[in-house]
């Protein structure tokens, strides 16, 4: 059976970012000027002599934005179920390394969480654990879908990657998307920061989108962590994976986020630095890739670069995020898997959104299309 990992392995990482600080200035107008784009004017659009053009990129994507998406943009909120984990990785508060207290919630308290979120408005939710199988395995992450089900308009998860089967289970249950990121797609880097545990299984992480696809997940999010490598390689193969997953589960919808390394506990400085300058880049870049796919902007970067990036391609974002399990209503005060930069209330975001004259929407896209 054919995967990603076979159109992958055609790939050569060190060739991917020759040929990407390669393209020339006339590469990337000629991408500009094109209505439909191919990962060769992707990797135009990243590369250092797209700096020039950031202004125009910039334009050109609100006005797609604007013509698919409309002047909209939606809210969505991550509650934390657990923070036991039985992997070691490097950048995460939550690595088994880390001594540090740790806390699943149990129906009650997940239910507490959920009230709160549902007082701000949230009809979105994402669900999160560390990757610990027999505490927040499939059985536990199965009832909390169950238990919540009947609140949420959709519901995402982003845990340890499954099997097939585990994923059409949690489907019937009421599962709508999945998020899922490589980290990195540079193989030996990643070995360094996944020494232990199961996500040290490079090919079964990167197949897991496969996985998702086959068992009929309505749409699956992808990105890298940027900093753990050259920003502009991982995008790459974030986009040829994103192409991948279009032409062979074409009935499944997509997002990509984009993540930069933050502080946490036991820290870790990024092996390669992302500006701003080089978020916004990337970010309109993939605009210009791909018209239909979402992309997603979390409260790991600061209030003022959240405010510029909306009206540049975003469709959706979250706010008042905790990333401690019962952050929100349970335990306010135990220990974050990372540190948030925007800390505004969910009303501060909206008031902001719609001063921008976006208008908020609180459920997938999906539906609000049905």
């Amino acid at each position: 059976m054919n995967t990603f990992k076979t159109l992958f392995d055609k790939y050569n990482w060190d060739q991917i970012l020759v040929d990407i600080n390669a393209k020339t200035e006339e590469d990337v107008r000629r991408a500009l000027q094109r209505s439909k784009r191919d990962l060769e004017d992707f990797k135009a659009l990243i590369s250092p002599a797209a700096t020039p053009y950031i202004e125009e990129m910039a334009q050109l994507s609100n006005a797609i934005t604007k013509k698919r998406f409309g002047n909209t943009i939606q809210m969505y909120a991550p509650m934390y179920l657990s923070n036991e984990c039985q992997n070691i990785c490097t950048y995460c508060g939550f690595s088994m390394t880390n001594k540090i207290p740790r806390r699943t919630l149990t129906d009650q308290e997940i239910l507490k969480e959920v009230d709160f979120l549902k007082s701000k408005g949230y009809d979105h939710i994402l669900l999160v654990t560390g990757e610990a199988n027999k505490t927040v395995g499939v059985d536990y992450i199965s009832n909390s879908i169950k238990l919540i089900r009947s609140k949420f308009a959709n519901i995402t998860i982003e845990v340890q990657p499954l099997d097939e089967s585990e994923y059409e289970l949690l489907r019937s249950n009421g599962l709508y998307a999945v998020l899922v990121y490589q980290e990195t797609y540079h193989r030996e880097e990643y070995k360094k920061h996944h020494p232990k545990g199961r996500k040290s299984n490079f090919d079964y992480r990167l197949e897991t989108p496969d996985r998702l696809g086959r068992a009929g997940i309505h749409k699956i999010g992808l990105g890298a962590l940027f900093g753990l490598e050259d920003w502009r390689g991982d995008s790459f193969f974030t986009a040829l994976h994103l192409q991948y997953l279009q032409k062979t589960y074409w009935k499944t919808k997509y997002s990509i986020s984009f993540p930069r390394l933050r502080p946490h506990s036991g820290g870790l400085e990024p092996k390669v630095a992302m500006t701003d300058t080089d978020l916004v880049q990337l970010i309109c870049a993939f605009r210009l890739f791909d018209e239909d796919v979402e992309l997603s902007m979390s409260t790991r970067e600061s209030e003022l670069f959240r405010e510029h990036i909306v009206n540049l391609g975003i469709t959706s974002i979250s706010a008042e995020s905790k990333t401690n399990p019962g952050g929100y209503a349970v335990d306010p005060q135990s220990l974050e898997q990372f540190e948030i930069s925007d800390e505004r209330t969910t009303e501060e975001v909206v008031k902001m959104l719609k001063s921008k004259g976006l208008e908020v929407v609180w459920k997938d896209w999906a539906h609000n299309w049905q």
